[in-house]
């Protein structure tokens, strides 16, 4: 993450919780909220700039760090239309980040879109690849989905990451750019970790971020309730039992 100042670090975790609740606002009303609901008063200009440092852009949450690499293959969206009932079926993945006391680290995970459960996470405090390319290997050991849905990332899109869901022969699919509802159930996901994890805590480092998270992985796949899912839990819908 760029260098930025105290100041700078509280304005940056307050519009990480303004985009986190409404990820369609733009420059104009994220400068509102701001004043409003925190008393930080801002220029558009400024906002702009920690909007870049975020990685957050208007209208729809197309991220910095979701940039394809040059010469990165680009695969297509399957999954308009589709309709998914059973587990392993389709995983989702995606990267957000993570605050913490002087700074953010950055969370991936992949999850099962018919369950909501969280097949694999993994935290780093760099955007490189080998992150997401040991959430893959942690969860391709745990089973093997007929398609791999995620966003253009550089990430993503390397080499590496492309050849584990091949050997695999998983199918791939790709959201459209700057098309956050694309990926919706791992956009919700993260509006999960952070109202009911990270923006209750204060994490001074990664390690306390980590143990922090896992504790809440465990939370949200085996205890917490979704009405999606008529009020069941996660696990009970991947594995098929109570």
């Amino acid at each position: 993450m760029p260098h930025v100042d105290e100041e700078d670090l509280r304005v940056l975790r307050a519009l990480d919780e303004i985009y986190t609740r409404r990820p369609f606002y733009g420059s104009r009303r994220l400068r509102d909220d701001l004043r409003d609901d925190y008393g930080i008063f801002l220029g558009r200009d400024h906002v702009r700039r920690l909007m870049k440092v975020l990685g957050i852009e208007a209208i729809y949450p197309k991220k910095n760090m979701s940039r394809p690499a040059p010469g990165h293959q680009i695969y297509p969206y399957l999954l308009r239309g589709y309709v998914i009932y059973r587990p392993n079926q389709v995983w989702g993945t995606d990267i957000t980040y993570i605050r913490m006391e002087k700074g953010f680290c950055y969370l991936t995970a992949i999850m099962d879109w018919y369950s909501r459960y969280v097949v694999a996470w993994e935290l780093s405090d760099t955007m490189e690849k080998e992150f997401c390319l040991t959430s893959l290997r942690s969860a391709l050991q745990k089973a093997v989905p007929d398609i791999h849905n995620s966003d253009q990332g550089s990430q993503f899109t390397s080499a590496d990451y492309l050849n584990l869901l091949e050997t695999a022969q998983v199918q791939i699919s790709m959201d459209g750019r700057g098309r956050c509802m694309d990926n919706i159930f791992t956009e919700r996901l993260w509006r999960s970790v952070k109202q009911e994890e990270v923006y209750l805590k204060q994490y001074r480092t990664i390690d306390e971020a980590r143990e922090g998270l896992s504790d809440y992985f465990s939370f949200y796949n085996n205890k917490r309730r979704h009405q999606g899912l008529q009020g069941r839990r996660p696990q009970e819908v991947y594995f098929g039992r109570a």
